[in-house]
């Protein structure tokens, strides 16, 4: 009865382990969750307010597809000011979170048998998006070696006459890691002269640690501009993850007006409501409550280092951004799915395992929970592992 294309898709790990755990907690498991790509804070007041504000004064009605002038103004604005993107407002489509932006490039863009190139550890939707619109997922594989980021060797050599797509996420979710602008002007040399298209998920770009500067992709050189859709949203910087807030950046018209299309026949617009309260955030409204949030990102990851790195047998890099560690468990096992459900079921700690990220022998720990959640939570995984 079902399509093959719905059926050739797989559920996202990350979601079903946070809601095993969520049930788990409900019947009255003791269970520490670090599982969910969510801040614990709160969205700030400034965002409440111009919710409230439009809600009252009937802002309830359908805007345009991309949205409504002011939120596609805000975040023009956002990308020339932060990133030094200068896109006309035709460029710019409000999305559904990033997942739908994604999904719309991807579905617009990739035929049948069109390869997409993606370094692993990647995010989970990656692959499975990439099925559904029928193309194939060539994987760079990275380990922590290289702090989990691809060479130009290894970009070079993936390309075939059919790549047509190379997702980048930085900073990454699940490892942390953060492409420099070296690293990323790299990169963009061994694309020179070839007709493939970059999406940028800069998703965590306000989320990065130790006084490094967040470098967008496409503001590497003109050419990487005209070939890179810049992907972000306010999900995990602004703690906004239930407002479901994303947009893209797409100098491409032809291709930007295909997921204007997809997108009318889909969802049409994103939640009116939600496009207002975005303003504030995008025009720097809330910098100050972004900043005590990434302030304690970082003090969270620098005890969450420390006490993994005390724990015999594992091992972690210290991320660069984001708000995860991608932890090295190959001393004890090769199946990163046992581990995890014998860490759940035994000790109740929710982690994710590297298999779902398209990388064995590691597990994603999300350190955006409290400090005593943490320190309780890898207690428990050291006595585990002992």
């Amino acid at each position: 009865m079902l399509s093959k294309r719905i059926q050739s898709l797989s559920e996202s790990m990350t979601l079903a382990i946070t809601a095993l755990a969520k049930q788990m907690k409900a019947d009255g498991r003791d269970v520490i969750s670090f599982s969910a790509g969510e801040p614990d804070f709160d969205t700030p007041q400034a965002i409440k307010n111009e919710a409230i504000r439009a809600l009252m004064d009937g802002f309830t009605k359908y805007t345009a597809v991309a949205g409504c002038p002011e939120v596609i103004s805000a975040i023009k604005v956002k990308l020339r000011k932060e990133n030094n993107l200068v896109y006309d407002p035709g460029d710019i489509i409000t999305n559904v979170g990033a997942k739908q932006s994604l999904f719309n490039l991807t579905q617009a863009l990739i035929d049948e048998g069109d390869e997409v190139i993606v370094p692993a550890p990647y995010w989970v939707t990656y692959p499975e998006i990439i099925k559904y619109a029928g193309g194939k997922m060539v994987k760079i594989q990275t380990d922590d070696t290289t702090s989990f980021k691809i060479t130009p060797k290894q970009l070079k050599d993936a390309l075939t006459d059919k790549t047509k797509l190379l997702i980048l996420n930085s900073p990454s979710n699940p490892t942390g890691s953060v492409y420099t602008k070296n690293e990323l002007e790299s990169l963009a040399e061994v694309l020179k002269g070839t007709k493939v298209l970059v999406a940028s998920d800069e998703m965590y770009e306000k989320l990065v640690y130790d006084g490094l500067k967040f470098t967008s992709t496409a503001s590497i050189s003109e050419d990487m501009y005209k070939r890179t859709i810049t992907i972000n949203g306010l999900s995990k910087s602004v703690a906004m993850t239930g407002w479901r807030f994303g947009y893209l950046a797409c100098p491409i018209r032809e291709l930007t007006a295909s997921m204007k299309k997809l997108q009318s026949q889909s969802t049409s617009n994103i939640n009116s409501i939600t496009q207002k309260a975005a303003i504030p955030a995008l025009l720097g409204e809330v910098d100050k409550e972004i900043e005590d949030m990434r302030i304690q990102f970082e003090k969270r990851r620098d005890i969450a280092v420390k006490l993994f790195s005390d724990i015999n047998g594992l091992s972690v890099i210290n991320p660069s951004g984001a708000f995860y560690l991608f932890v090295n468990i190959k001393k004890f096992t090769e199946s990163s799915l046992d581990f995890c459900k014998r860490l759940l079921e035994e000790k109740g700690v929710a982690t994710v395992p590297g298999i779902g990220f398209g990388s064995e022998g590691y597990f994603r720990f999300s350190f955006a929970t409290d400090e005593k959640s943490i320190r309780e939570g890898i207690s428990r995984i050291k006595d585990f592992v002992s």
